[in-house]
């Protein structure tokens, strides 16, 4: 099975190198009896590697637990994975909690813990196993009930490792936060504990919404993605007697009528009524070969779960509360048969973020890390999109990027699975179009905010000159006043009117200071009220709103947007 002799793979190589410690031990022993110079040893001699040390780290959370029977199986054998169907999955291998057995016994050789329990049961699970990488089978140290007072469901993981906390603090700190990200609605609490109190650290993400994304659904292949080996499978597997059932069961957007065409078109050798099962090798070639050439209606996106709009921005808002963000989602797109969704957000600013580009990375909600350089959304975020052109600073700007892409298949590059090649024309250009939605919207919102800013400092400038102008303009007319009337010039009723009450001192510099700011202060509002109109801020009395805890359980109807989710509770 293929995962099994990749586990054997690594096995071999761990064997290899404790054989090689073994015998530079050997080596160190006798030239340490023979009174020869010991050198360090190769873990010492290591480059940047930093001290190891043994740690326990425990997950657990909440979720709806393992079966009693399945958790030897689940943890201790691997499974090679079905493919007659497809759904969009998180995770990059399906091997998670098996890898962090066979870490844990290539680390310290001791196996791992687990706990569970379903709703409802009065009892939990503990399983103490290791795994049989030969036979394939879980290898079970203890395995029993024990009881579950505080009714608690969920499950939880134990193991034992050797690593280095200081070298790779920030990369775990990095993951959990952009996990945070994408699931606003789960809550992380993350503790590393220490003999060394001030090493300590608690860090708590909270959760925000409880709207989650839909459950993924199973699909069938679309005809233009399958290989002969698939085929061969789904053969085997059908209930499906006859060719032209088979064509227009097994497969997505084969009809009836698009299936008659396809088989006349495979040749004389074919028939509606061919039996699948009497199928030829070289038939299969044939219908593999017109599966190529022909074309196919696009499958549709109903099968995949994205965040959401609304999730993503909230997520973004949630951790780096930054003072712009604009989201997008694409609509559902195509890619060797096989349906994508691009979710973008871009932020302006924000708490702990850097200036110039932040690029965060999300394959089926799951966060990327490595490999960024050589990512298709890094690669755009830096070569595809003109910064400037949308009144964005490239350098100076706190620039949040943040790119989402669920599929039934991610096209990951390398054995890896870190990053996202940049050779597929239709998801590099729907992550570029994606972005540039988000920097449209985050323009207009830039250029208000410049608007406002002028706005400001124009009533500044205007405020900082009222005292010399109201003082100019007293001293002139002042010196009008004093003038005997028939040496200054004539003027109307009004005019007159405000000589004598500058000569009477009823009018006086104060006043014309008072005058020249309520007028600039007139002016100000008219323009903001001016603003409001057009960015449709209303300025009428607002209605206070309660928001309900989302602890407790409430009868609700949820009317959802790409933007916003309103929750209606009677």
């Amino acid at each position: 099975m293929k995962h099994s002799m990749m586990i054997l793979n690594h096995l071999r190589l761990v064997r290899k190198r404790l054989a090689k410690e073994a015998r530079f031990q050997e080596t160190q022993a006798k030239n340490a009896a023979l009174g020869k110079k010991v050198k360090d040893t190769p873990a010492a001699r290591g480059k940047g590697r930093g001290e190891a040390s043994f740690f326990r780290v425990t997950c657990k959370d909440n979720g709806r637990g393992m079966p009693h029977e399945d958790i030897p199986n689940m943890f201790g054998r691997v499974l090679s994975g079905t493919k007659y169907g497809l759904r969009q999955t998180r995770g990059k291998f399906g091997l998670g909690a098996k890898m962090a057995l066979i870490w844990s016994k290539m680390s310290t050789g001791l196996p791992i813990d687990i706990k569970s329990s379903m709703k409802g049961q009065d009892y939990i699970t503990f399983c103490r196993l290791d795994i049989d990488i030969h036979k394939n089978v879980p290898h079970i140290h203890l395995h029993e009930k024990r009881e579950n007072n505080d009714h608690w469901h969920g499950a939880e993981i134990q193991v034992i490792i050797e690593g280095n906390w200081t070298t790779h603090r920030s990369r775990i700190l990095h993951y959990m936060r952009q996990m945070a990200v994408i699931t606003p609605y789960a809550q992380f609490l993350f503790r590393f504990l220490s003999d060394a109190a001030e090493k300590n650290l608690t860090i708590k993400f909270a959760r925000r919404t409880d709207v989650m994304p839909p459950v993924p659904l199973l699909t069938k292949h679309h005809p233009s993605a399958v290989d002969l080996l698939l085929i061969k499978r789904l053969i085997t597997d059908t209930t499906k007697p006859n060719l032209l059932q088979f064509l227009q069961h097994e497969f997505v957007n084969i009809s009836k009528a698009h299936a008659d065409r396809l088989i006349g078109e495979m040749g004389p050798d074919f028939s509606a009524k061919t039996t699948v099962n009497s199928l030829t090798s070289q038939q299969l070639v044939r219908i593999h070969q017109l599966f190529r050439q022909a074309k196919f209606d696009d499958p549709s996106g109903n099968c995949l779960s994205p965040a959401g709009e609304y999730n993503l921005r909230l997520g973004i808002i949630k951790e780096l509360h930054p003072d712009l963000v604009a989201t997008h989602a694409s609509s559902p797109q195509v890619f060797e048969g096989h349906p994508f969704i691009v979710e973008a957000g871009v932020s302006i600013g924000g708490k702990d973020v850097k200036q110039g580009l932040n690029i965060f990375r999300f394959a089926n909600r799951i966060p990327l890390l490595f490999e960024q350089g050589a990512d298709v959304i890094t690669r755009t975020a830096l070569k595809r999109i003109n910064w400037s052109i949308y009144k964005i600073n490239q350098q100076q700007d706190k620039i949040g990027v943040f790119v989402s892409i669920v599929s039934t298949k991610i096209p990951f590059k390398g054995t890896g699975k870190e990053y996202i090649g940049d050779d597929i024309t239709e998801i590099a250009d729907a992550v570029k179009s994606a972005l540039k939605q988000c920097c449209v919207q985050l323009k207009s919102k830039i250029v208000k905010k410049l608007q406002a800013r002028e706005q400001q400092d124009r009533k500044r400038n205007l405020n900082k000159y009222i005292p010399d102008v109201a003082r100019t303009i007293m001293e002139t007319l002042g010196e009008l006043a004093d003038e005997s009337p028939p040496k200054r010039p004539r003027f109307d009723k009004e005019d007159e009117e405000l000589l004598e009450k500058i000569n009477s001192e009823e009018v006086t510099e104060m006043t014309f200071r008072d005058c020249l700011t309520q007028h600039v202060e007139q002016v100000d509002y008219e323009m903001a009220l001016e603003y409001a109109m057009q960015s449709g801020v209303s300025e009428e009395p607002r209605e206070a709103i309660y928001l309900n805890s989302l602890e407790g359980s409430y009868k609700f109807v949820d009317f959802q947007s790409p933007a916003f989710v309103f929750r209606f509770i009677p």
